[in-house]
């Protein structure tokens, strides 16, 4: 579970391509070309590695499947315009989340706050060395967070949200939209109905076996590397744009090698621990509630993150499994 944790908490924010204010030196430029060579090589059989729009038939059922990113881009308007008619067309769109749970989750959080905050016990100043938790509260302080609130925020909680870079969190706080929720708006205006592909309890799911003890040891592996998350962020929303998916979440396998403090074998572990997690069980999930959709919707928009339409496990692989014939929408 700590190998989990560790890996959920870097890898949350190579998952979530940046915001046009992050800008700096970018991770893949700053790679070796011994480390390209090495990227390339493993993503050169990878199922479906490009492409962030694709179509997938079967019989009389049509599903458009767009890989989104959750923060704003100025570009992101490009690919809304390729999938708009799409869209407005559709007999329903399908997404991670839809406004009616993330309203259940607002209310979740407020009717049981013990889901995100420490309501008992001691806070995390209590919990850390006094130097570690320094680096925490100027990391939350950077992000909007007040000391005093991060101080009791659950620690698996705490750190997904310093996993996203200071140069984005601006972005996400200003109410500006990412292309899930563009199409959301798009559904909405053509009254389009929406439904989510999972419960909205799905991330509390993933980290409730979880002790303090191994979220505090999630959140200082979180400290280790702020100038890489940075860089990430950079090299993944020109990857992201350019329709490189594989190798941009390939990236992420040589970056967290490098994570300080952590063994090669074991960050290679935590990893494959991550990607299950996250992409690999929740796709495998998804696709008989994709498929069910079907029997009652002929023509289908499916919006998630771009990771999980690639790979083996990738959501157009699993399609094409069952019989789905998948061609990219150029």
């Amino acid at each position: 579970m700590l190998r989990l944790a560790a890996a959920t908490a870097f890898m949350t924010t190579l998952s979530l391509p940046a915001a046009a204010a992050c800008v700096g030196d970018s991770y893949f430029d700053l790679m070796t070309e011994a480390q390209k060579a090495q990227l390339s090589a493993s993503i050169a059989d990878m199922p479906y590695a490009e492409g962030l729009t694709w179509a997938a038939v079967k019989g009389g059922d049509t599903l458009t499947i767009v890989g989104t990113m959750h923060i704003y881009d100025p570009r992101l308007e490009v690919i809304r315009d390729k999938v708009a008619d799409a869209v407005q067309n559709s007999d329903l769109v399908m997404l991670e989340a839809t406004p009616e749970e993330e309203a259940k989750l607002q209310e979740l959080i407020a009717t049981d706050p013990g889901r995100l905050f420490i309501v008992d016990g001691p806070t995390l100043p209590e919990r850390l060395d006094v130097e570690t938790w320094q680096l925490v509260a100027d990391a939350a302080t950077q992000r909007g967070i007040p000391s005093f609130m991060a101080a009791k925020m659950q620690p698996w909680y705490l750190s997904l949200t310093l996993a996203i870079p200071a140069c984005a969190i601006q972005e996400m706080l200003s109410g500006v939209s990412g292309l899930d929720k563009m199409i959301i708006q798009d559904a909405q205006a053509a009254n389009v109905p929406l439904q989510a592909v999972e419960p909205f309890t799905t991330l509390f799911d993933l980290f409730k076996g979880q002790t303090i003890e191994e979220q505090i040891d999630m959140l200082r592996v979180n400290m280790l590397a702020p100038d890489l998350q940075q860089q990430m962020f950079v090299s993944m929303l020109d990857l992201y744009f350019a329709e490189d998916v594989g190798r941009l979440w390939d990236m992420s396998r040589i970056a967290i090698a490098e994570m300080p403090e952590l063994d090669p074998t074991e960050s290679m572990a935590m990893f494959e621990d991550m990607q299950d997690a996250l992409l690999d069980s929740r796709n495998r999930n998804w696709i008989p509630v994709i498929t069910d959709a079907t029997q009652t919707h002929d023509d289908i928009v499916v919006a998630v993150g771009a990771a999980h339409l690639i790979g083996d496990q990738g959501i157009l692989q699993l399609l094409e499994n069952e019989g789905w014939t998948i061609t990219r929408i150029p």
